[in-house]
């Protein structure tokens, strides 16, 4: 991997990031993200720099039920120093059980609650990002899942937005709740539900909940498209370290330029052509060793070629090329025929990646925005509410 200088900048004075019992050097999370970070891509990022590395939302029915794909989700490489598991769930019983399962089977060493999700058909259940709004169910669910967890020394994180939308914001109340039962750290994501990944991140939010936490580590999440976006997130807003989702989808070497940047060097990854091939080459292979199934491997890895390619000199026919792979042969052969000598393309392969969506009226349970308590008939949907599959 070619690597370049940037203009030198001073070193940033964060220290390790601290969870409970584990100490994350390099201050930076791999958020997790449906259908991309599994244990190959987890490899991947690792192979480059240091961090905590989140595998896909997991659903706590679908744990609790042992579904084979929920046992595949939390499912981590031998090497892989600390355990990090994501749940979601609207059902503080259904929750509770799914901790205790990691906890007593020592599946996981940390454990973070989706409380970010904008996706309908998470939020119409009354999950994800709509679910700090109701303070009581919000409280229930985190205040069981740390007692549960503290039960065999695990930390639990939260990850969550600011809230539904502009006029119900829940981010300040549902840090300082999830402060006082005992969480290990809260992330911010600076959007609301209704934003979707549009936009602009709001780091004065974040900064204000940062301020408003001084007693717990608050990470911040949102445009971090680069290492310099990173530092620049920590001197804007005082957070204790960043989450990283969208930035590093097809370029693994991101947390590399992390590291660095942390360290106080200027090296840079700018890869050329031919180490973006063989970058793709590699995770086909990993994805190949995930799944045990080679047709399934290069299904999933097809969504990560505009990715890795975005910048990139690469003609209309062999993208289509690449994004019909059906097997490692068809994959080696079809990028052998990309111009390998094309160097690195500067700002066209930097920036945002994948579908920001556009603004849209979240999708919420029957009257929900009415009271920030759940009612009767919400109680009653809510222990029926459980999704079987992972979320977005």
């Amino acid at each position: 991997m070619t690597v370049t200088a940037t203009p030198p900048a001073p070193k940033l004075e964060l220290p390790p990031l601290k969870l409970g019992p584990i100490t994350v050097d390099t201050p930076v999370i791999l958020a997790p993200m449906a259908g991309i970070t599994n244990s190959a891509f987890r490899r991947l990022c690792r192979e480059y720099g240091g961090g905590l590395y989140v595998a896909e939302m997991v659903t706590s029915r679908a744990l609790v039920e042992r579904t084979p794909e929920s046992l595949r989700i939390i499912s981590h490489d031998d090497d892989e120093k600390v355990r990090s598991v994501q749940l979601y769930g609207v059902d503080p019983v259904t929750v509770g059980h799914a901790v205790r399962m990691l906890v007593e089977e020592d599946r996981a060493d940390h454990i973070d609650l989706n409380f970010g999700c904008p996706v309908p058909k998470v939020t119409r259940r009354g999950g994800g990002s709509a679910l700090p709004w109701k303070t009581d169910l919000f409280t229930s669910i985190v205040q069981t899942a740390v007692k549960e967890a503290s039960k065999g020394n695990v930390p639990l994180t939260i990850k969550m937005r600011k809230g539904i939308d502009d006029d119900h914001l829940t981010y300040l109340d549902a840090g300082r709740i999830a402060r006082d039962a005992g969480v290990a750290a809260v992330a911010l994501h600076g959007r609301t539900a209704a934003q979707f990944y549009s936009g602009q991140a709001d780091w004065t939010a974040i900064a204000r909940l940062r301020e408003a936490l001084p007693d717990i580590p608050v990470l911040g999440n949102g445009d971090i498209w680069s290492a310099e976006d990173a530092v620049r997130m920590v001197r804007e807003t005082g957070v204790d370290g960043v989450v990283v989702g969208r930035g590093c989808q097809g370029r693994p070497w991101l947390f590399g330029d992390l590291m660095a940047a942390f360290e106080g060097s200027d090296v840079r990854h700018k890869p050329d052509l031919h180490q973006v091939a063989e970058s793709v080459y590699r995770h086909a292979e990993l994805m190949v060793e995930t799944f045990g199934d080679e047709g399934k491997a290069l299904r999933e890895i097809r969504k990560h070629m505009a990715w890795y390619f975005k910048g990139y000199v690469v003609g209309s026919e062999l993208r289509t090329k690449l994004a019909m792979v059906t097997s490692l042969e068809v994959l080696r052969e079809t990028l052998d025929q990309l111009d390998l000598d094309s160097p690195y393309p500067g700002v066209d392969a930097e920036g945002p990646r994948g579908r920001a969506g556009s603004p849209k009226k979240p999708a919420l349970p029957k009257d929900w925005l009415e009271s920030r308590a759940l009612n009767a008939a919400q109680s009653q949907d809510i222990s029926a509410a459980e999704l079987d599959v992972s979320g977005g």
